[in-house]
């Protein structure tokens, strides 16, 4: 009998309670938003682009009958990025036009070129492998590569001959990506373009052309 007292005692109390709760006021809390995170940056994918800088640099194998040209070059590029972690791996061409031509030094008038005479680089073009460390949005790389560009003889009064010559190039530059299509860049590169014999003057002239150049652009990544 007092078992059953105790246990109906405890029903009671426990109903009591359920009640008294059900009755106190309840504390609604605002939803939580999600948490949401901006995917990572990748410099994976394809990229078209384009550039202007200055190049300085020499004519070679024609002793020293011309000056050193100097000048603008402007072009595009086209390319595409695959991301391995921090390393980068790339594939870059480029078309230039060049402003790379000089008229004859005191030299070649000397040896008999005549006043006017202009030798030098018209076009060039370039098709590089990159490799570089991602630092998130910046890109820090090597390049080196194909180069091919037309060279240009002009004797004034005797004629004109040209030819598209093919050397190397190296060099190294640094992106930057300043939204996720965008990105700007500088760079430098070396050029050595191999030489050809020009039969505009007799004596024929060997001459090639090596220049360095400096040049900033910009590039749409899809």
């Amino acid at each position: 009998m007092k078992k059953t007292t105790l246990v109906g005692a405890l029903a009671l109390g426990l109903l009591s309670t359920s009640a008294f709760a059900a009755d106190l006021p309840s504390r609604k809390m605002a939803p939580v938003a999600p948490v949401t995170y901006a995917p990572a940056f990748t410099w994976t994918g394809f990229y078209v682009g384009a550039n202007a800088g200055y190049g300085f640099g020499q004519i070679t194998k024609a002793g020293t009958l011309f000056n050193d040209p100097s000048g603008f070059v402007g072009g595009g590029q086209i390319g595409y990025n695959y991301q391995m972690n921090n390393i980068v791996f790339g594939l870059e061409g480029d078309l230039q036009y060049a402003d790379l031509r000089d008229k004859v030094s005191p030299a070649g008038r000397l040896a008999g070129l005549p006043a006017g005479t202009k030798n030098g680089i018209e076009w060039f073009g370039t098709v590089r492998p990159r490799v570089g460390f991602a630092a998130d949005r910046a890109l820090f790389y090597v390049t080196g590569g194909l180069a091919y560009g037309n060279q240009k003889l002009n004797v004034p009064g005797v004629g004109s001959g040209d030819n598209v010559n093919i050397g190397w190039t190296a060099g190294a530059g640094v992106e930057y990506a300043f939204t996720n299509n965008w990105t700007a860049k500088v760079e430098g590169l070396y050029v050595n373009l191999d030489s050809h014999n020009y039969v505009v003057t007799a004596p024929s002239t060997k001459s090639g052309t090596e220049f360095g150049l400096v040049r900033a652009g910009v590039n749409y990544k899809f």
